[in-house]
């Protein structure tokens, strides 16, 4: 029994130090991606042909999406208060079901965009899942999960960041999602630039051939095992302190 209480003790303290591990590694990333620049400040940029903003101040959030269809000009806002959809400038009812749709979609987008910021949010769970090397660089990978509670509608998603050792920068990611059948995906970080101090990458997007551990997309990606499926691309960033 004592040796079994120990144990147990045993395991407590590592989790603790893992994940103690990670929320440090975390605010290491998050401060050389911008750190408080991300606090009361706008951001812009497009995405796909459709503009993107983000705007922070105090507690309050905003986020944007506008396009145009064959006719209209939409303007989607996901805030603190909720989702609106205007269309030519007028506030248009939408349905439950499709206010969620549109508020993942946009938040996912802003998401992606602002890596790591968001990493600290209250439904967010990290852990140390160790070390590795890719393309002779050392990374630490932490692994996010989410509660369901403030976890939004793909709160199952599980992610996997690679934070360099030295530079503390995101240069890889993996995540796998349930949505549309579900997947797993791997991205690899390019053509950084830094805007009014904010951090900005672009990235490759892969998938597996066969596998199914994000914990060993690395060590697929190494031996050129991964299929690229496209290219996430900013344009038109802007970067405002309010």
């Amino acid at each position: 029994m004592k040796h079994f209480a120990l144990l147990l003790i045993s395991m407590f303290f590592l989790a603790c130090t893992t994940k103690e591990d990670a929320n440090k590694i975390v605010n290491e990333a998050i401060l050389q991606a911008g750190g408080d620049l991300f606090e009361n400040t706008e951001i812009e940029f497009v995405f796909r042909d459709r503009e993107y903003g983000y705007k922070k101040v105090g507690g309050n959030f905003e986020y944007v999406r506008i396009f145009k269809d064959s006719t209209n000009v939409v303007r989607d806002v996901l805030a603190n208060t909720g989702f609106t959809r205007q269309i030519d400038g007028i506030t248009t009812e939408v349905a439950d079901t499709m206010a969620t749709k549109y508020s993942n979609s946009v938040n996912s987008v802003v998401y992606f965009a602002l890596l790591p910021y968001g990493l600290n949010d209250q439904a967010v769970n990290k852990i140390y899942v160790g070390q590795s090397t890719i393309k002779d660089e050392v990374y630490h990978k932490i692994k996010v999960t989410f509660n369901q509670e403030g976890g939004g509608e793909d709160f199952q998603d599980v992610f996997i960041y690679w934070v360099g050792e030295d530079d503390h920068k995101v240069d890889y990611l993996a995540y796998s999602y349930e949505t549309d059948g579900g997947g797993i995906r791997f991205r690899e970080a390019y053509n950084e630039r830094v805007i009014n101090g904010v951090r900005f990458v672009d990235y490759v997007n892969y998938k597996p051939k066969d596998i199914q551990d994000l914990e060993v997309l690395d060590q697929e990606f190494e031996k050129g095992n991964l299929e690229e499926l496209s290219k996430i691309e900013l344009t038109d960033i802007k970067v405002n302190r309010l």
